[in-house]
């Protein structure tokens, strides 16, 4: 992984007047990393929960066309 650079925001209270500035940094690498790979993982499911009911669909209707359409966007979900 490369080396992620942190970023310190200060912010000064308008009523600073010799107080302490408290200073506020992002988010660590590791949440932004998780929270990412939650999001591919959720979107994935729904994408590929949704070619299944569109392919029962087509079986159901015996277009053969449409099933023949959305199989060959199905295969990425199949290496699973």
């Amino acid at each position: 992984m490369r080396k992620q650079k942190i970023i310190y925001v200060l912010r000064r209270d308008p009523d600073y007047k010799g107080k302490k500035i408290t200073a506020k940094r992002e988010l660590s690498f590791g949440i932004q990393l998780a929270s990412r790979l939650l999001l591919d993982q959720l979107s994935f499911q729904f994408n590929k929960e949704r070619l299944d009911e569109q392919i029962n669909l087509a079986i159901e209707n015996n277009d053969r066309q449409e099933f023949e359409r959305l199989s060959v966007q199905y295969s990425p979900y199949t290496w699973e």
